[in-house]
């Protein structure tokens, strides 16, 4: 665990816990609890600690929430959860008790409250990391029916390894997931060739994932301009890199207009996008690539999926970051409520790892919201799957 979050919440207590026939009380921290959280920091960590600038970061902007416990007036530990926003993803940031209170059942009940609280903001996965050689709290965690799914190389400030851990609070949800291998864009404008590289990898294994790949695809599929800065990559362009490589592919598409046009003023750079769009589109015809010049529908989706395709999908990042740009994102799985997506861009100016980006949980009604882009409400999917025969003709 090791990130930044927090919040300034409700004051008044949520939970009273009797241990030892002394009342606990667990609450919502605020500033007044940043001399103890600073003291439990100073004796629980030895590195990697929160400063005191931090904690009030923590405590009055990010996306979180810090609960304390509290008996006869002292705060004896803390825990931090950290949420995302558009997704029904939560991350356990830290977890400490005060050296003088430990083996009194305190992060049992910090945790235990700490997911009711995570429910209660409609999250049904709660993950967290853990050093590698912390072996009391991962032996804590697994108890708590906590799982590993992941490693996270040279993650602490000595170099040490974290584990990835994870937690279902919702186990009525049985997700059907793919297992797509992660990749994190190192650049803003490379999430398509990071999700192509990721529905790649899933279906055939061999294939190497590194920047040089991604840098690759992106000089083969750029729309040349976008808002600022340099072109992100269109569905016409994606397609061609992925079937370029050996893997059949399919594009829907709601209109034949030219994607992202609006996104620049210039008249220049919209006839610039519309020529580099209109001959991604001629060399798809010649090689008899399927166009599907409509949306494609959930269930649709879903079908294609349970058949070994793999759906990129074009959103809006507005929901997630509040920023307007086009976005890919490669879907990994479904269930009754949500999609499940990995989301190659980890923002971490906020304190997000890859941990966060993994399998993110969306309601599926609220994908359906963010998956288009622009005024004109546009969107794209392509289905990559493996090569088998002829393809077929372009379909309007």
């Amino acid at each position: 665990m090791r990130q930044v979050l927090g919040i300034l919440g409700d004051l008044r207590p949520r939970f009273v816990n009797k241990i030892i026939g002394i009342p606990a009380v667990i609450r919502i921290a605020n500033l007044e609890d940043l001399d103890a959280l600073v003291a439990i920091e100073n004796r629980a960590f030895t590195i990697d600690r929160f400063s005191r600038r931090s904690f009030r970061y923590l405590l009055t902007k990010a996306n979180a929430v810090t609960l304390v416990e509290e008996r006869d007036g002292v705060v004896c530990g803390y825990a931090m959860l950290l949420f995302n926003i558009g997704t029904s993803l939560a991350r356990l940031y830290s977890l400490a008790i005060h050296p003088d209170y430990q083996g009194k059942g305190i992060g049992n009940a910090l945790l235990n409250e700490a997911e009711k609280v995570a429910m209660e903001r409609n999250c049904i996965t709660l993950r967290l990391e853990i050093r590698k050689d912390n072996i009391p709290s991962i032996s804590f965690f697994e108890k708590h029916d906590y799982r590993k799914f992941g490693v996270l190389k040279d993650y602490y400030e000595d170099h040490m390894e974290g584990l990835r851990y994870e937690k279902s609070l919702g186990p009525q949800q049985k997700p059907d997931l793919m297992r797509v291998p992660y990749y994190e864009q190192t650049l803003d404008f490379t999430c398509g060739p990071a999700a192509v590289m990721m529905a790649m990898k899933a279906i055939a294994p061999g294939v190497v994932l590194s920047r040089k790949l991604e840098l690759r695809i992106w000089r083969e599929s750029t729309t040349i301009f976008m808002t600022a800065g340099h072109g992100g990559c269109g569905p016409y362009g994606l397609a061609l890199a992925a079937y370029h490589r050996g893997f059949d592919v399919e594009i829907y598409v709601n209109g034949e207009s030219a994607l992202f046009i609006d996104s620049v003023r210039s008249a220049e750079k919209k006839e610039v996008m519309r020529l580099v769009q209109e001959d991604f589109i001629e060399e798809l015809h010649r090689l008899s690539i399927t166009i599907y010049y409509r949306a494609l529908g959930l269930d649709e989706m879903y079908d294609k999926f349970d058949q070994g395709g793999v759906p990129i999908v074009l959103i809006s990042s507005y929901r997630i970051y509040h920023e307007k740009f086009p976005h890919w994102v490669v879907v990994t799985g479904y269930d009754d409520r949500y999609i499940y997506v990995h989301d190659p861009f980890v923002d971490t100016e906020v304190g997000k790892t890859s941990t966060d980006c993994i399998d993110m949980p969306i309601l599926s009604a609220d994908f359906q919201r963010m998956a288009r882009y622009g005024k004109a409400g546009q969107k794209a999917v392509l289905i990559l799957k493996p090569r088998k025969g002829k393809k077929g003709k372009t379909h309007h």
